[in-house]
């Protein structure tokens, strides 16, 4: 693997995280929410109830403004072309063992990752070092092993 020095981008990369940083920190100081996506678009998925309709604003708002950040980045900076080598069946199973996964874990990366490791969380370390751990065996297994 090689770095392309010329597409390094530390300021856009640390605007980024400054921005997750910050919205993760605000959705729990302001509502006492964790910055889950999964939790957070599960909660959406699942059949409402009277007590769930109040929770679902800020829900919709917060998957709106993901949806939306590219777009408005794109008034400052193009965003990098986007090729996907793979065929469309092994990313849909793909994404369905990563909810799998997520489900299992209770959690993904953004609520254990960013939120579970901030506040020191033993159970969000485990989970975060099996995410990288299961990563880097899955890359070696399709780099290597099916080549």
């Amino acid at each position: 693997m090689s770095i392309l020095w010329n597409e390094f981008t530390p300021w856009a990369s640390l605007a980024g995280g400054l921005l997750i940083g910050l919205s993760a920190a605000l959705l729990i100081a302001l509502l006492g929410r964790v910055a889950g996506i999964s939790g957070i678009t599960g909660a959406l998925l699942q059949m409402p109830t009277w007590s769930a309709v109040k929770q679902w604003a800020w829900r919709l708002a917060f998957i709106a403004g993901l949806i939306a950040a590219p777009l408005v980045w794109q008034w400052f900076a193009p965003l990098p072309a986007m090729e996907i080598p793979s065929d469309p069946l092994v990313i849909i199973v793909a994404g369905l063992l990563v909810g799998f996964g997520t489900r299992m874990g209770s959690g993904c990366t953004s609520g254990h990752g960013v939120c579970g490791l901030s506040r020191l969380s033993v159970r969000s370390l485990a989970a975060t070092l099996t995410f990288i751990a299961m990563g880097a065996v899955t890359v070696f297994v399709m780099r290597h092993v099916f080549g």
